[in-house]
């Protein structure tokens, strides 16, 4: 067993370094990491419906996928993460109260009542404070998860606070849970960083051969480059969702109605539906021409809005009234 502590904030990056540990060294690992602010979906769901994309833009909040499954989570500075990486039996290999106890018995010994609940949950006082996702490779497995220690709940409520109605497709939703932080309930208060070695500390005392790690030059480089071409990347953030049908209505200025549905297939607008009292109707399919086969993302649909004249469509309408009828 190798265990680090990240020296990198860039979600982005330590996301990378997960899959790339996983898939380049027959070594099993345990590292934690704590990331600027940053919103992370879940391998397999749709992104747009499960984040609040009006907030999200609004502070300039990145949004990333990660190779496991389950929900979306939200990452600050005050939200500590852990990640497992273990060879085993095919078959055998998901066990998600096995990698957590190390989390609860760092919690137990530091007298706080933390518990394994339901399928992959951590509580103290019935509240969520951890969630764990897998994703098997071969003979190993990921085990990630969170821990809340002192993150801004109500920012994480407010950025994954969605309408579910205008989404439809067969993704994974999220499970929406009390949580709670790890610092409400400590009677000696300590800062994250104490926490991660008293975590260390322990997965040294549960597994005695375990040595510290650090990524060399080479790990570096390779990391960064996986870095730029999946997990910063659109296609991956979200043109890899699920296929989907959007469906909105929205209330213009000076009482106009405009009713939109698309159809998304790998990311990209396939068909496209417009219907209200603001529309020409005999010239609407030119125009809905114009978007088929163009990303279901605000900048390339925006993009192409601009170059249009709206006149030809719309009564009266601008590309920023649409867009936000688009998303």
């Amino acid at each position: 067993m190798l265990y680090f502590i990240s020296s990198s904030h860039n979600p982005a990056f330590n996301l990378a370094t997960e899959e790339y540990l996983l898939k380049n060294y027959e070594d099993d690992f345990f590292f934690l990491y704590s990331n600027t602010p940053t919103l992370i979906v879940g391998k397999h769901q749709n992104t747009l419906a499960e984040i609040n994309l009006e907030k999200t833009e609004k502070e300039n909040i990145p949004v990333h996928r990660r190779l496991s499954g389950g929900g979306t989570v939200f990452h600050d500075e005050g939200n500590l993460n852990y990640c497992f990486i273990k060879k085993g039996e095919k078959g055998k290999l998901v066990d998600f109260q096995k990698y957590s106890q190390p989390i609860i018995d760092t919690l137990q010994n530091m007298q706080i009542d933390a518990k394994f609940e339901g399928k992959s949950d951590l509580t103290i006082d019935g509240k969520k404070f951890s969630g764990n996702a897998s994703h098997v490779y071969k003979n190993k497995v990921m085990q990630h998860g969170t821990m809340l220690f002192s993150s801004d709940l109500k920012r994480l409520n407010q950025l994954l606070k969605v309408n579910p109605l205008k989404f439809k497709d067969r993704g994974v939703r999220s499970i929406r849970s009390k949580v709670t932080n790890i610092s409400d309930y400590l009677s000696d208060p300590i800062n994250l960083s104490e926490f991660s070695k008293k975590l260390i500390l322990q997965v040294k005392a549960t597994f005695p051969t375990a040595k510290e790690f650090l990524l060399t030059a080479q790990d570096n480089e390779q990391i960064e480059i996986l870095m730029q071409e999946k997990y910063n990347n659109w296609e991956w953030n979200y043109g890899y969702s699920p296929n989907y049908r959007f469906e909105k209505l929205s209330n213009l200025a000076g009482g106009s109605i405009l009713e939109v549905e698309l159809n998304i297939e790998k990311g990209r607008i396939q068909n496209l539906k417009l219907n209200g009292n603001c529309i020409h109707p005999k010239a609407i399919s030119d125009f809905t021409n114009k978007l088929k086969g163009l990303y279901h993302d605000k900048s390339a649909v925006l993009k192409t809005l601009n170059e249009i004249n709206l006149d030809l469509y719309f009564n009266n309408m601008t590309s920023n009234q649409l867009i936000k009828a688009f998303f």
